[in-house]
């Protein structure tokens, strides 16, 4: 046991240790490979096993030490080359690991899906795949073992290192078959070392050594890059995570339709470039709808027209015809005791006969919703209200404005102004737009194709809520704020309200 204090013994164990680690993981990944083509209760026995295997092979190689050393004798000459036995053993394991690597990298190159059902699945049989580990193991031993003969002189030094080499390895199979199959380019990298490894046996069973070390760096450079790529790729999707679901899946639906569009010339990439800006407008506002509220789409108190059913018929048929709506609530003395909607032209082809005008009052009832709703729950009542109005009040029942299925259209296409109205947002050029108080948040994010304006929980609306809100209501024209690379003027008032704001964007 004197041997056990030479410190050549343990720097010689620790060294081979490391080694035997390195030769090892190709062969623990390929038996993850190999494994993967069995039902998944029986992956795990299969990894043990093939692990055992390698072990038992190596140690059993390691006792033929002396046999090893008779296989450099030449056996056969073919021309002017002879061949050893270790020389034969080198050849067809190589050949073997060539096929093997050609054959599944095919088979994942040529990316044909595999269809996975939860019945009926036909799996790999066991013992055909602890066949090919087991001849995988013969290869991967031999060359483990032939680098243990080649650093240390000591058998039992190198029975400990293969040891709590395989150990190791043991404990570490089963993460380490999931991450290869989390990741399918590591497939593909492992694939290519086996194919590397394999030529470097046929070239050594052929009498042209390749030093390990070439072949390892090379392995090694390709893991450091796909490290980098893994890490790469974390970071891209930890990002990605931040961004709202709805512009995700605005950019996703874009993406695929995209991919139907080709280009051949200027004009049609100009034609492309407008078309996507609208399908993304579009996209975004249907994205939005669940989680804008009613409040953020209707029509507001101060705009709506309606018609007080204490006026004389007279003020009644002149207040319908003075705007273009085809829709009037019908009120009694406010807008908040409002007891019917109707249509202008059926409202002015009963007002000179009164049983016939409480008979129209009476026949359509007005329908409420609450002004905090979202947009996607009030389009199954917009859809029962058979294009009607709906009217969005308070948790007091004070109207608070209207909707109707044109304003939820507006959301999702942009603005249809009626003809008294003018557009809440107007391109002045094209970083520039010119916008009322009362716009729309939502509808600037859409318009201005970016995000982060709206937050989460925030408590406005509106672009003149969004000023007032950074600006703690501190405003009057002139006014200026910068918010997530957006640059607003206030540019007029009407008393204390922002009525025009000048908005840049580059």
């Amino acid at each position: 046991m004197e041997f056990l204090l030479d410190p050549g013994i343990w720097v010689g164990l620790i060294t081979l240790i490391i080694l035997e680690i390195v030769l090892g993981i190709d062969n623990l990944v390929f038996i993850a490979i190999l494994a993967e083509k069995l039902p998944p209760e029986q992956r795990d026995k299969a990894r043990v096993i093939g692990l055992s295997l390698a072990l038992l092979m190596r140690l059993g190689l390691l006792f033929a030490i002396s046999w090893l050393v008779t296989l450099t004798q030449p056996l056969i000459s073919i021309f002017d080359l002879t061949f050893s036995g270790r020389d034969l053993i080198l050849l067809f394991g190589g050949l073997f690991l060539v096929y093997k690597a050609v054959t599944e990298l095919h088979e994942k190159m040529e990316g044909k899906p595999e269809v996975k059902v939860t019945t009926n699945v036909v799996y790999a049989s066991f013992t055909a795949v602890v066949a090919q580990i087991v001849i995988l193991d013969a290869v991967f031993s031999l060359d483990s073992v032939i680098t243990a003969i080649g650093m240390v002189d000591n058998i039992y030094v190198m029975m400990a290192a293969m040891i709590v080499a395989m150990a190791v390895m043991l404990l570490a199979s089963k993460p380490l078959t999931a991450f290869v199959n989390r990741h399918p380019t590591v497939v593909i990298l492992c694939l290519s070392f086996l194919l590397l490894i394999g030529i470097s046996l046929i070239a050594e069973g052929f009498g042209f050594h390749i030093p390990k070390g070439y072949i390892y760096s090379g392995i090694g450079v390709a893991i450091a890059i796909e490290a980098f790529n893994q890490f790469g790729q974390r970071n891209a999707a930890k990002h990605e995570a931040k961004i709202p679901l709805r512009h995700r899946t605005a950019d996703s639906i874009l993406k695929l339709m995209g991919g139907r569009i080709e280009t051949t010339d200027m004009h049609s990439s100009e034609a492309q470039e407008t078309f996507a800006h609208e399908e993304r407008y579009m996209i975004g506002g249907v994205l939005t709808l669940a989680e804008r509220s009613v409040a953020s789409i209707m029509t507001p108190r101060n705009q709506i027209s309606w018609v007080n059913i204490e006026d004389t018929p007279e003020q009644i048929r002149e207040q319908v015809l003075s705007v273009p709506h085809s829709l009037f609530p019908v009120c009694r003395g406010s807008l908040d005791k409002v007891i019917s909607i109707v249509r202008a032209k059926e409202l002015l082809d009963v007002l000179d006969d009164e049983e016939a005008f409480k008979a129209l009052v009476k026949r359509h009832r007005p329908i409420y919703i609450f002004e905090k709703m979202k947009v996607i729950d009030a389009i199954n009542t917009l859809r029962t209200s058979k294009g009607s109005l709906v009217l969005v009040s308070d948790e007091f029942g004070n109207v608070q404005g209207l909707i109707s299925p044109l304003d939820v259209f507006e959301a999702i296409a942009g603005e249809f102004p009626d003809a008294d109205e003018q557009p809440d947002l107007i391109r002045v050029n094209e970083t520039t737009w010119k916008a009322t108080g009362m716009l729309d948040v939502y509808q600037l994010e859409l318009e201005l194709g970016m995000l982060d304006l709206v937050e989460e929980d925030a408590g406005y609306i509106s672009v003149a809520g969004l000023i007032l809100d950074k600006t703690q209501g501190d405003v009057q024209v002139g006014t200026h704020l910068d918010y997530q690379g957006v640059h607003f003027e206030v540019t007029e008032l009407e008393g204390n309200r922002i009525k025009t704001v000048m908005i840049t964007y580059a």
